[in-house]
C-alpha cells in the first residue's frame, strides 16, 4: 500500500495543479508564476541533495567503494541523459516563441506539455529509485525516507501542473482539454518510477549510482529551466524567494520525517 500510495503521490501533485485551471479565470499572475517556478526548483534542489547524493554516498561507503565515485559518475550521466532527451524531444517552452528539439510538426500546446513531462522523467525516476532503496534490505534508506520524498515531489508538481494547464488555457484550449493535458504530462512520473524500480531490483550494487543518476537529471531540469524561466524579465526577486522556500521546506521534510 504504501509503495502504490507513494509512487502515485507525485501524480496526484500534477493533477490537483492542472485542476486550478478550473477556479483562475484570467492569465495566472506573473508574480505567482515567479514564485511557483523558484519554489518548485528550492524542493528539486534539496531533494536532490539530501533524498538522492547524500544517500548515493551513504551507500557507496557501506558497500565499500570510493564515497565520491558512484555519486560524480551517476551525476554526470544524469546531466548528459537530460541533455540528450533535450536535444532530441521536440518541445517548447512558456517564455519562448523557438521550439527546441529535433523539427517536429506539432502544436505549440503539445510541445509546452512535452517539455513539463521532460521535467517529470528525472522526478519520477528519483522517486523509483527511492523507493528502490527502502525495499532493498541493505541499502540504507528508510521507506519513510522514500516517502517523504515522493511527498516533496508532489508539492512541488502541483505549481507545475497549474503552470502548465493556465498559459494552455490562455493559448484558446478548453479548461478541460487543458486541465486533461496537463495531468497527462504527469502519467510519466509513475511510470518512470516503476521502471527504475525493475532495473534497480536487478542489480543493488547500482542504487548509488541511480541515486545520483536521478539527482543529476533533476538539476538540469533546474539549471536550465525552471531557474531561467524564474528569473527571465520582472519580478525575478519573488523567484529567488521562492527558491528558498522551496528547499528549505524539502529540507525541514527530509531531515524531519526522512
Amino acid at each position: 500500500m504504501n509503495l502504490t500510495l507513494g509512487l502515485l503521490l507525485p501524480l496526484f501533485g500534477t493533477v490537483f495543479g492542472a485542476a486550478m485551471v478550473f477556479f483562475m479565470r484570467k492569465e495566472m499572475n506573473l508574480k505567482v508564476e515567479k514564485l511557483l517556478l523558484g519554489f518548485a526548483s528550492g524542493v528539486m534542489i534539496a531533494a536532490s541533495v539530501w533524498s538522492l547524493l547524500i544517500p548515493s554516498i551513504d551507500m557507496a561507503k557501506e558497500q565499500g567503494k570510493i564515497a565520491w565515485l558512484p555519486a560524480t559518475l551517476g551525476f554526470l550521466l544524469g546531466m548528459l541523459f537530460l541533455l540528450l532527451l533535450d536535444s532530441l524531444v521536440p518541445h517548447i517552452h512558456l517564455d519562448q516563441q523557438k521550439p527546441e528539439g529535433v523539427k517536429a510538426n506539432l502544436k505549440k500546446t503539445t510541445m509546452l506539455v512535452l517539455a513539463v513531462t521532460l521535467h517529470n522523467i528525472p522526478e519520477g525516476m528519483a522517486v523509483g529509485v527511492a523507493f528502490a532503496g527502502a525495499l532493498a534490505e541493505n541499502a540504507g534508506i528508510s521507506m519513510a525516507g522514500a516517502i517523504t520524498l515522493s511527498i516533496g515531489i508532489a508539492i512541488q508538481n502541483f505549481p507545475e501542473g497549474t503552470i502548465i494547464s493556465m498559459p494552455l488555457k490562455s493559448e484558446g484550449t478548453s479548461k478541460t482539454k487543458a486541465f486533461l493535458l496537463g495531468a497527462l504530462s504527469g502519467v510519466v512520473e509513475p511510470i518512470a518510477a516503476v521502471f527504475t524500480i525493475l532495473l534497480a531490483g536487478f542489480v543493488v550494487p547500482v542504487l548509488p549510482y541511480l541515486l545520483s543518476f536521478a539527482a543529476g537529471a533533476m538539476i538540469y531540469v533546474v539549471v536550465e529551466e525552471l531557474i531561467p524561466e524564474s528569473q527571465s524579465g520582472n519580478h525575478t526577486n519573488i523567484g529567488t524567494m521562492g527558491v528558498a522556500f522551496g528547499f528549505v521546506l524539502m529540507m525541514i521534510l527530509d531531515v524531519a520525517l526522512g
